[in-house]
C-alpha cells in the first residue's frame, strides 16, 4: 500500500477574513504569522524523513507550508496543478458572508458553505471536477511510489476531495479540514482501492 499524508496549508489572512480564496495567489493568501507557527508545529510533529516525495499545489500558501514541513527531510518537492484549490470562478476573493446573503439557496446554512449547485452561477469549478483530478493524481502517485510514504500539501476543498474519493461519499458529507491538519489515505497501487485511515488530525488537538 502507498501511504498518502495529505496536509492542508497553514492559516492565511484570507482564511481569517472569511474570503473565498479559490485560486487567487496574492498577499491576502500568504501564510499569516499563525499559519507559519502552525506549519512549524506540524514540522515538529510529523517527521518526513524516509518519505519518497513531497507533492504540493503551486500556490504560494502551499509552497511555503511545504518548505517549512520539509526543512529536516529535504524531500524532492514536486508542484502539481491537480492539487490546486477549487476555483470559485467569479467568487474568488469575495467575502463568504456577502455571497451567502446574495445567494442563500446556493449555500448550506448549517455549515455556511457552498452547495455543488453554485458552480454554474459563479462560473466556478464543479465539485466533481476537483474530485476527478484528485483521483487521477492519487492513482498516478500510488503507482509511482508503491509501498512508500508520500507527503502532499494542498488546500481545504482538495483535501476534502481526497477523503470523498476514498470513502465514496458525495458533496458536503465531509467538511473542510483545519489549517495544517493531516489526513492519511492508503492506496493500493495495483487496484487503486483507497482506505481513509484518519482525517483532519492536528499537531495540537482542540477537542
Amino acid at each position: 500500500m502507498t501511504e498518502l499524508y495529505i496536509i492542508r496549508h497553514g492559516q492565511t489572512a484570507a482564511n481569517v477574513a472569511g474570503l473565498k480564496q479559490g485560486t487567487i495567489d496574492d498577499e491576502r493568501t500568504y501564510l499569516s504569522e499563525t499559519g507559519i507557527a502552525q506549519a512549524k508545529e506540524l514540522a515538529g510533529a510529523l517527521d518526513l524523513t524516509g518519505f519518497a516525495a513531497l507533492y504540493h499545489s503551486p500556490l504560494h500558501r502551499t509552497v511555503e507550508t511545504a518548505q517549512i514541513v520539509n526543512q529536516t527531510a529535504h524531500l524532492p518537492m514536486v508542484a502539481d496543478d491537480r492539487l490546486l484549490e477549487i476555483s470559485y470562478g467569479d467568487w474568488d476573493g469575495q467575502l463568504n458572508a456577502d455571497l451567502m446573503t446574495k445567494y442563500p439557496d446556493l449555500f448550506d446554512p448549517l455549515i455556511n458553505d457552498v452547495r455543488a449547485s453554485y458552480a454554474p452561477v459563479a462560473n466556478g469549478e464543479s465539485f466533481a471536477s476537483v474530485e476527478a483530478r484528485v483521483q487521477a493524481f492519487t492513482e498516478e502517485v500510488a503507482k509511482a511510489h508503491p509501498d512508500k510514504r508520500v507527503a502532499v500539501v494542498t488546500h481545504g476543498f482538495t483535501v476534502r476531495s481526497f477523503a470523498i474519493n476514498a470513502t465514496q461519499s458525495h458533496d458536503l458529507t465531509i467538511l473542510e479540514p483545519a489549517n495544517c491538519s493531516v489526513t492519511k489515505i492508503l492506496v493500493d497501487p495495483t487496484s487503486g482501492d483507497q482506505h481513509l485511515v484518519y482525517y483532519n488530525r492536528s499537531a495540537s488537538p482542540a477537542f
